[in-house]
């Protein structure tokens, strides 16, 4: 399967601008619901958007480095990568929305249970911000050929074209995850303990 470059790029960044757009409706939820866990051992929204932040910090400086280091140039066609195309496609939602298998995060991504909601958000836009400009700058590299490290083991590379679409994908699962909890937790607020962001 051969992709245009460019069109998977601005295919990429129209799915990174909703969930910007996404985002920014959480900033408009009473606290409380977005801190509370909808059930024992479930991560509440702002963990999950901890998570996600925890592969942003990781990958966003490590694809920048991998483009910068490289003087490889776009050549218009993107071909994914077996093990890119497999890490993508278990982990982007399917057609109808849900979550096909559930997976348990590595322990340096996994969230502590009290967070400041409002920074958390904040770093999540910041760093959606930064994506779409890789994004834009993907548009004269070599996808293709520019291989990034994974952050399970640095000694396992992907095509850097892979890594975004692996990034989004991942953003988007955690997303519907995020809409699953607001559901639960929206029936359930007073039945369950607040836990306030740090002083």
């Amino acid at each position: 399967m051969k992709i245009k470059s460019n069109e998977l790029i601005e295919q990429l960044q129209a799915d990174v601008r909703q969930l910007i757009l996404t985002a920014g409706y959480l900033r408009t939820e009473n606290i409380r619901v977005l801190t509370l866990q909808p059930a024992a051992g479930k991560w509440s929204v702002a963990q999950v958007l901890e998570h996600l932040n925890s592969y942003g910090r990781y990958y966003l400086p490590a694809i920048e480095k991998s483009m910068t280091h490289s003087t490889l140039q776009a050549t218009g066609w993107f071909k994914p990568g077996w093990l890119g195309d497999y890490f993508t496609k278990i982990m982007r939602p399917g057609v109808d929305g849900k979550i096909a298998n559930k997976m348990k995060a590595p322990k340096d991504h996994t969230p502590v249970l009290v967070l400041d909601i409002n920074a958390v958000i904040n770093t999540f836009m910041e760093q959606q911000r930064t994506l779409l400009n890789l994004l834009e700058d993907a548009r004269r590299k070599d996808i293709g050929k520019i291989r990034t490290p994974i952050s399970i083991s640095r000694f396992i590379k992907l095509k850097t074209g892979d890594t975004f679409r692996f990034l989004v994908a991942h953003e988007q699962r955690h997303f519907v995850q995020i809409n699953n909890t607001l559901a639960s937790v929206k029936g359930v607020t007073d039945k369950f303990q607040v836990i306030h962001p740090a002083a």
